[in-house]
């Protein structure tokens, strides 16, 4: 939703034990406070539910709803931690690309890929992982979905095939995709 430039922005991230209702109650307390969710992200991990959000609204609303996060984590059994920012504000443009890595598990693949794209000086913008046994044997795999924003002035073609080649040298079946937005 687009906000308007006199709303103020709060962050919000919970976790607790999964339950039906989490969001239910929790999204109807910031409707209730007069506040927005702008983005947000939440997963059930292990039995653990966990979210975090950008909220916007006049600093009244949020302010309100502040005051009324303790007692709302009380309720519902959740770890909720908060901090007032500001909308992101790009200094550069980045374009979007979309990785999806594949492998065997094993520990570092994680890291092994931020160091590659911290080195390139190319910012993870989002990173979900999976973990499932392979199809007919069983065998324990990792999946990596990844958002990087590439600054313009970086010539693609090559920073892909770099990227292919680290991952072909690590055993790591991957794509460099312009995300789909």
């Amino acid at each position: 939703m687009a906000t308007d430039t006199q709303n103020d922005f709060l962050v919000i991230t919970a976790s607790g034990e999964d339950k039906v209702g989490l969001v239910d109650r929790f999204s109807s307390k910031i409707t209730e406070s007069g506040c927005n969710i702008e983005e947000s992200r939440m997963a059930v991990l292990g039995g653990q539910f966990a979210l975090i959000m950008l909220l916007s609204g006049p600093w009244n609303a949020l302010s309100k709803l502040e005051g009324q996060l303790e007692s709302l984590g009380d309720q519902l059994g959740l770890s909720i931690i908060h901090k007032r920012t500001q909308k992101r504000e790009r200094t550069q443009p980045a374009i979007p690309y979309e990785i999806d890595v594949v492998a065997m598990d094993h520990p570092g693949i994680v890291r092994d890929l931020a160091a590659f794209f911290s080195k390139n000086g190319i910012n993870i913008e989002e990173l979900q992982t999976d973990t499932y046994p392979a199809p007919h044997t069983g065998t324990p795999m990792f999946s990596v979905t990844m958002t990087v924003g590439i600054q313009a002035g970086v010539h693609i073609p090559t920073l892909r095939g770099s990227f292919l080649d680290y991952c072909d040298d690590l055993n790591l079946d991957a794509s460099f995709e312009p995300a789909r937005v």
